[in-house]
């Protein structure tokens, strides 16, 4: 039988990562590693000076605040250089921006609304004309509205939220397709909700339940170009999106629920970004990490 190359034939950050094995046979299990003439790496090989995206270039959106943020302070210690894409929280960009390059790396900030496909072209042209690549798609921005009832959900909201979440993700990605290489990695933020559902927010539980959709078929669709498709789904975390969605005599009691009995604060967010992002997760498709506290445990 003929075997196909596979796709992760690519280069990864340090080394070629073995597609092909040598013939080779051993009478009893569960086998013995150090008789084996071609020995699986238990460990990256050495890569001199090298942090996890070393001379890579990331677009985040919804990168001013919150999740986005963290997602670009870990993103930039790690050596990436970002573009952070946001609508119009101009004072927190900046914010942003001051403290990549406090961290040593370029950051460009680019505001608009990321539901408009022209934008979404805009910012994958600006992305190559700074950096001339782009490496990595953190889909990340969002929003959300509080509303008890289905009857209060207006078609303008509704279309409002299905927009940004989720219409944002094709036209974003799209976008920035042509411009990755095999090796690229795009992350996808869902969220607990898109799996559970919360009855206040029943538009916005739509749309995450469509991004781990999104993600998992565009993952089938790009792994033949070796570009990494995966999902982070948080729980419940303090961002402004909660005081800006919710009432406080709501949001007082957000995830407390789960076992961990608080919020996460958005830096614990981050590190899942991290390694999707990096080699570090190189067999990692289609997936949607979930971190939530141990909220539904069911």
């Amino acid at each position: 039988m003929k075997i196909k190359p596979n796709v992760y034939g690519y280069k990864t950050q340090c080394e070629n990562i073995p597609i092909h094995y040598l013939p080779e046979y051993q009478p009893q299990q569960p086998g013995l590693e150090y008789l084996m003439k071609q020995r699986p790496l238990s460990e990256p090989p050495p890569c001199e000076g090298k942090r996890k995206l070393e001379g890579k270039v990331a677009v985040i959106t919804g990168g001013d605040s919150g999740i986005g943020r963290a997602v670009a302070y870990a993103f930039a210690k790690e050596g990436a250089d970002l573009i952070v894409a946001y609508y119009n929280e101009h004072i927190d960009a900046i914010e942003t921006k001051t403290r990549v390059e406090q961290l040593g790396r370029q950051c460009l900030t680019i505001a608009g609304d990321i539901g408009d496909e022209a934008f979404c072209r805009h910012v994958a042209e600006q992305a190559v004309r700074q950096f001339g690549r782009i490496d990595i798609l953190v889909n990340n921005a969002a929003v959300q509205f509080y509303q008890p009832r289905l009857e209060d959900i207006s078609r303008e909201q509704l279309e409002l939220t299905f927009r940004t979440n989720i219409f944002a993700m094709f036209h974003l990605t799209k976008a920035v397709l042509p411009h990755m290489k095999p090796g690229s990695a795009i992350i996808n933020t869902s969220s607990v909700l898109g799996t559970v559902g919360l009855d206040v927010l029943i538009d916005y539980s739509a749309t995450k339940g469509a991004i781990n959709a999104f993600t998992r078929a565009l993952a089938g669709s790009v792994i033949s170009r070796g570009i990494r498709v995966n999902a982070v789904a948080p729980g419940a975390t303090w961002t402004p999106l909660v005081p800006a969605s919710f009432p406080p005599e709501e949001y007082e009691s957000i995830g407390f629920d789960s076992p961990m009995k608080r919020n996460a604060q958005p830096f614990e967010l981050a590190g899942a970004y991290v390694y999707l992002a990096s080699d570090d997760s190189s067999y990692v498709v289609g997936e949607i990490i979930n971190v939530n506290g141990g909220a539904y445990f069911a």
